[in-house]
């Protein structure tokens, strides 16, 4: 009666694993696949410690859940990661528990140097025992990486003779590699904690059926829910987790693209698509904003002088340090040619007048040409509202001040005021 009930929880473990597992790897586009690969690794030290110590009773003899139930769904869900990913992607896993496994035994080892207290009477600290399980899972993590290796490349084989029948070369790989498992970790078991030759079998036996459960279980999702689900053409984003993650891969996409090759900053392109809402959102907010239109000065000169490289060199080194004095809230844009823009949310005129001049001293004094001759730049700069409520006014303000700064000699900073040198 025991070895039934024991058995029945033995499936409902193995099913209620790759059910959430599944799960996890199924939607990891949407919850990324950190949360499978976190699960995945979680349930290691568990696995060693019940392979360990705990054991039960089935029909076809002792066997300890950890090993076969989770260690068994645990290369079974790698195979299965592979199938939906990559190598690449099935390495990061096993190389993350390996290293926390050495790590353990590090820190083991100079744990036993100290002289614990024991501050409970029913619980004794046991270090040898954290070192032992520690080489344990070291060994562990060895073998599934042998393991992971073997059952990817057999299935890959099996392909040669079944190349249509996934679910039978999932279940041969399956056999193949927790059999040459089961050999391997159980003499580590034998060797470091004693236990008997008799269990080999029973867990052996437990392993195959685990196989089988989770064979039955891949074939479930993979003819009804994942081709399924392939089948459909069109998905609507329907709950806030779904909105975040599609608003993240947009931005993400947005940040790498539009951008200036030469010199990193975004290209006018960007610059039409985002400065006129930037500007209208800081209104929204009764905030004033400030653009800057920089020119760098006779940079016909660098070109014709120096060649068209050591020109890109010069825009390269201006664009620097636009970057590193402008805030993080600021946007720079390459407005074409030797010409770029800055926008600047939440800055008024006066504000404005004192980031272009801090920008105008830090060019002429930090960007050189090769015979060491400073660059120097000229910049307008206009302020919404007050020079115009939208951005193609407000840039058309900046650019008639800009000219402005060229005809007074270039190398200054021009506002609604005029020309403008602060201390």
């Amino acid at each position: 009666m025991m070895e039934t009930l024991n058995l029945l929880l033995f499936v409902v473990e193995a099913i209620a694993y790759f059910a959430l597992m599944v799960t996890l790897l199924h939607f990891r586009h949407r919850l990324g696949l950190g949360v499978f690969l976190t699960a995945l690794g979680v349930m290691h030290f568990m696995e060693t410690y019940l392979a360990a110590v705990f054991y039960v009773s089935l029909p076809f003899g002792d066997v300890s859940p950890g090993s076969s139930v989770f260690f068994s769904g645990k290369l079974m869900m790698i195979l299965m990661l592979y199938l939906q990913e990559d190598a690449a992607t099935v390495r990061q896993p096993i190389y993350g528990l390996f290293l926390g496994n050495l790590l353990t035994v590090g820190i083991a080892g100079v744990l036993q140097l100290h002289q614990p207290l024991q501050m409970s009477p029913d619980h004794t600290p046991d270090v040898d025992f954290l070192k032992e399980m520690g080489w344990l899972m070291v060994w562990g993590t060895a073998l599934l990486y042998v393991d992971s290796l073997g059952i990817i490349l057999l299935y890959e084989k099996l392909g040669d003779f079944f190349r249509r029948r996934v679910v039978l070369r999932f279940l041969i790989s399956g056999f193949v590699l927790l059999t040459f498992d089961q050999i391997g970790f159980f003499s580590a078991l034998h060797y470091f904690l004693g236990v008997p030759i008799a269990a080999f079998w029973g867990g052996w036996k437990a392993k195959m059926f685990a196989v089988c459960l989770y064979a039955a279980m891949f074939a479930i999702y993979e003819y009804y829910i994942r081709r399924g689900r392939a089948a459909v053409s069109a998905r609507s984003i329907s709950d806030v987790f779904g909105d975040l993650t599609f608003r993240e891969r947009y931005n993400d996409l947005l940040e790498r693209t539009g951008r200036d090759m030469l010199t990193g900053v975004y290209d006018r392109t960007r610059m039409e698509m985002e400065a006129p809402l930037m500007l209208r959102e800081a209104l929204k907010q009764g905030l004033f904003a400030t653009v800057l239109i920089l020119d760098a000065d006779h940079f016909k000169d660098v070109n014709d002088g120096y060649g068209h490289l050591q020109g890109d060199e010069v825009l390269k080194a201006i664009a620097a340090r636009l970057g590193t004095t402008l805030r993080s809230s600021d946007r720079v844009f390459r407005f074409g040619g030797e010409e770029f823009v800055a926008v600047c949310p939440g800055t008024d005129h006066e504000e404005g007048l004192r980031l272009a001049e801090r920008l105008r001293w830090t060019i002429a004094t930090s960007v050189k040409t090769p015979d060491d001759r400073p660059v120097t730049v000229s910049i307008g700069v206009a302020t919404a509202d007050e020079d115009g409520v939208d951005f193609t006014a407000v840039l058309t303000a900046a650019d008639g001040r800009l000219y402005a700064a060229k005809k007074s000699g270039r190398n200054c900073v021009v506002g609604r005021s005029g020309v403008v040198k602060l201390n």
